[in-house]
Formats: structure tokens, C-alpha cells, sequence
């Protein structure tokens, strides 16, 4: 399921695993994502404002790009060359393992939607 679709969130996952198995719980359906997370086989990203989602573009280093009208997430890879933003200047003593960029802005399809007046 999240291989065919990235970013699938909870909800898709327990929608399609229903549709093909049957009756399974939710909290197998949890824990499975977990257990898959743990062991690298699925990153779990959560956007400001936005459920969990899951993806198995994992290893490597590439950020997302989410529309702030529709929520629709897509990956970006990483820059080439320096990236400045992947290391802390400063760790003020923390051990940081892993750093965080999100792009956010208007996906085409909401950027070609009409615009509506309320």
C-alpha cells in the first residue's frame, strides 16, 4: 500500500488493509506501521498541522513539499552542495541526529483551481 501510494497516512493504510483482509484491528494496524518505522523499512513524517504519514523512500536524504490548501505532500531531493541547514551552527550540547526541512506553498492543482469567494 504505502510503496503504491507515498504518504499514506494511518487511516489509507487501514482502509486498504481492510479492503484486502478483512476484519484487523487498529491497533494491529499501529502497530505493524511502528514495527516497520523501528526497523527502517518505512520513515514516518508528520508535517506541522498534519497527521502521520508513511513512506518507504527511505536512507536517503530528501525533504517534502506540502500544498497548504489541499495538504497534498510530495518529495523533494536534497540540494547539491553545501547545505547549511542539515548542520547546527551550534548543538548547544545536544546529540542531533537528524534535521528536519519542509517546503511549503500552493500545489499546481490548487494554484489552478478557481478562486472561490465566500
Amino acid at each position: 500500500m504505502v510503496a503504491e501510494h507515498p504518504h499514506c497516512t494511518t487511516d489509507d493504510v487501514a482502509t486498504a488493509v481492510h479492503d484486502e483482509l478483512g476484519a484487523v484491528s487498529r491497533q494491529a494496524i499501529y502497530d505493524s506501521l511502528r514495527i516497520l518505522t523501528d526497523h527502517g523499512i518505512l520513515r514516518r513524517i508528520q508535517p506541522a498541522g498534519s497527521v502521520a504519514r508513511y513512506e518507504t523512500r527511505v536512507g536517503d536524504n530528501h525533504h517534502h513539499v506540502v500544498c497548504r490548501s489541499c495538504g497534498t505532500v510530495a518529495d523533494v531531493d536534497c540540494a547539491v552542495g553545501e547545505t547549511p541547514c542539515l548542520v547546527a551552527s551550534d548543538d548547544r550540547g545536544f546529540e542531533i541526529d537528524e534535521a528536519e526541512v519542509v517546503y511549503w506553498g500552493l500545489c499546481p492543482r490548487c494554484l489552478d483551481a478557481p478562486a472561490t469567494t465566500t
